[in-house]
């Protein structure tokens, strides 16, 4: 298999995955702004600190608003990790690998790219956000689906899974700190009632909430959320079931000992967390390391497989 079709189905899986979670997070963001109390000092601004974006969004605009931020996350041509940005790229990188992959799948990205771009305005404006976004993430499941549904699961589907887990894992990261982030804006004993509202809006944007609930059969607590959402073997967006994933996808690869290796020095269970206290900031920086460690990784694939 040639490493330029193996690099884009990598890219491929990756750039769908960041389609559906950037527009699940918008989504759930904003319901949970719509929860939380006026007092609680976090704003849509943190929407572009958890994608490290403060700089490009500067550069563009100047007011910290709902709707900059929003357009900034979902429409800019400017932002290589906006929605918009992300389906061009899927779009491409499907285009050019059509020989190896159903032909439903070069159907089905038009009639997503499309939506996307005629509807982008009802996501940028309030009231038809949650449908447009809905919508979104529906698209990119029944894609996602239907390749796992009729790709044979050979050399090529492996590197879908390995851009899918990679881009899924990096995700959860970014949506624990997002809760961290809230409950560290609020202060005293409003932390203490709004704890639930958080942690099941965290849940929520993992599409998590049920599965927990299952698992874990307790109310929502911030300890648990996290450990189920970095640790449990079962849940396929957990960090530790992508990291599985991760491990089996490339152990099936040539030269995959090289990524193994490296996906075996990363532990999410490693942080000790017991109680809401452990969630602060200690927490946020060990989810940065998590996340370097996961660019360490997505470097390590590049080098292995797909060289310059």
């Amino acid at each position: 298999m040639l490493s330029k079709v193996a690099e884009r189905l990598y890219w491929a899986a990756r750039y769908l995955e960041r389609v559906e979670n950037t527009a699940r997070l918008v989504s759930v963001y904003d319901k949970l702004l719509f929860d939380l109390p006026r007092e609680v000092d976090i704003s849509w601004y943190s929407l572009v600190e958890l994608n490290s974006a403060s700089d490009l969004f500067s550069e563009r605009y100047r007011i910290r608003d709902e709707h900059n931020v929003v357009k900034f996350i979902l429409a800019d041509d400017t932002n290589p990790s906006s929605m918009l940005s992300a389906l061009r790229m899927l779009r491409e990188n499907i285009r050019t690998s059509r020989d190896v992959l159903p032909v439903e799948s070069w159907e089905q990205i038009n009639e997503l790219y499309l939506y996307a771009q005629n509807n982008i305005r009802l996501g940028i404006n309030r009231s038809k956000r949650y449908e447009f976004l809905d919508q979104v993430v529906s698209r990119c499941q029944m894609l996602f689906g239907m390749l796992s549904g009729t790709m044979s699961h050979d050399a090529p589907w492996q590197f879908v899974k390995l851009g899918r887990d990679l881009e899924r894992s990096d995700m959860t990261t970014r949506i624990l700190d997002a809760g961290a982030a809230a409950l560290i804006a609020a202060n005293g004993d409003a932390s203490v009632n709004l704890r639930q509202v958080v942690w099941g809006n965290v849940l929520r944007s993992a599409s998590a909430y049920m599965s927990y609930r299952r698992s874990v059969r307790m109310s929502v607590t911030g300890p648990d959320v996290a450990c189920y959402l970095l640790e449990d073997a079962h849940f396929p967006r957990s960090v530790e079931a992508c990291l599985t994933q991760l491990e089996i996808s490339a152990g099936k690869l040539p030269q995959g000992h090289h990524v193994v290796e490296l996906i075996r020095e990363i532990n999410p269970s490693v942080y000790p967390i017991t109680t809401e206290a452990d969630l602060g900031p200690a927490f946020r920086s060990f989810l940065n390391d998590l996340q370097i460690q996961l660019c360490q990784l997505s470097n390590r694939i590049s080098q292995t497989w797909f060289p310059a």
